[in-house]
């Protein structure tokens, strides 16, 4: 989700429950998106890849510390001062443990609405590093996104609370209405592949894209190594074949030997990094000039990496 709905949703929430802290809520529901920062650590760091944008500071231990940290700073005399005359409006945040916990109730509802969308989340880390996703939403959705600019925009302005609290209402009503759809659609895209479930095959999963109405489909066999990619449309029912993708092949070189091999490049941290963020991997494995060549395909195309990555091992 976009940083504005982060914002918007635990402040709404906070509205309607009467606190007179929601500016906590909403700043601790945009804190953990500044793992921005990360990213240069990142690049110091290759091994540590949770240092990154929706990594590390995306999950309920450390997006409490990450919270914590950013209203302490956000709630220092001079940054209040300085945020003020930016924003030509009184800017008065409290550092108390009940601020604390309304800032981390907006961290809840971030993960709770970035989970809503592809990419996944590494929710329980530090007990493990596995993403969790729930795929509705696609990454970003530019409808939301628009939709929450402009009720952010009435928010600032100095018109009737009356029409305020409409606008509110609309953005919710709306909010709520867009992930019906996509459930919806995702039900729909999934059970008109029913009858495909023959064979081979006996697996459907289903992925957003940035039409409500589209959705990637994988049919996938009982071994989970051979795929089939499909995009449905919902309003035309049409059901449009984009490959089908193999979860290892071997050229020239023997099997066992190509294992061994992928077996070494798996240690990569390049190669690791780019396993954790994708889905479905397909690797071809192909012996040339004395080495390895191993070529690892995410069919389905991420956020943070290219759709493919090829390394050398001897």
């Amino acid at each position: 989700m976009d940083l504005f709905t982060h914002f918007l949703i635990p402040y709404i929430i906070l509205f309607f429950a009467g606190s007179k802290n929601k500016l906590e809520g909403a700043f601790g529901g945009i804190s953990i998106d500044f793992d921005v920062l990360l990213v240069f650590a990142g690049f110091l760091f290759p091994e540590i890849f949770i240092l990154t944008h929706r990594g590390i500071t995306h999950s309920f231990i450390f997006g409490f510390l990450s919270v914590l940290i950013f209203l302490y700073i956000l709630t220092r005399k001079q940054i209040q001062e300085f945020v003020g005359k930016i924003i030509k409006r009184d800017f008065n945040l409290k550092f108390t443990w009940k601020t604390v916990l309304l800032a981390y109730f907006g961290v809840i509802i971030h993960l709770f609405l970035d989970y809503l969308t592809t990419g996944g989340l590494p929710i329980l880390y530090p007990f493990t590093m596995e993403r969790f996703s729930a795929h509705l939403y696609y990454y970003i959705d530019g409808v939301t996104t628009l939709i929450s600019l402009t009720l952010l925009v009435i928010l600032y302005l100095k018109i009737n609370l009356k029409f305020k609290k409409i606008a509110m209402i609309i953005f919710v009503v709306m909010l709520i209405s867009s992930g019906a759809i996509r459930g919806y659609e995702k039900v729909n895209a999934f059970n008109a592949f029913e009858d495909d479930l023959e064979g081979d095959f006996s697996q459907i999963s289903t992925y957003p894209t940035p039409n409500m109405f589209v959705w990637d489909t994988v049919i996938i066999d009982p071994k989970n190594d051979r795929y089939r990619l499909y995009e449905y449309n919902g309003i035309t029912n049409e059901k449009l074949f984009q490959g089908a993708y193999e979860g290892l092949t071997v050229e020239n070189g023997s099997y066992s030997s190509a294992l061994s091999a992928i077996k070494k490049a798996n240690q990569i941290t390049e190669v690791q990094r780019f396993m954790w963020y994708t889905d479905y991997i397909c690797i071809n494995a192909k012996f040339e000039n004395n080495q390895w060549k191993i070529t690892y395909l995410n069919f389905l195309g991420g956020h943070y990496t290219n759709n493919n990555l090829t390394v050398y091992v001897n």
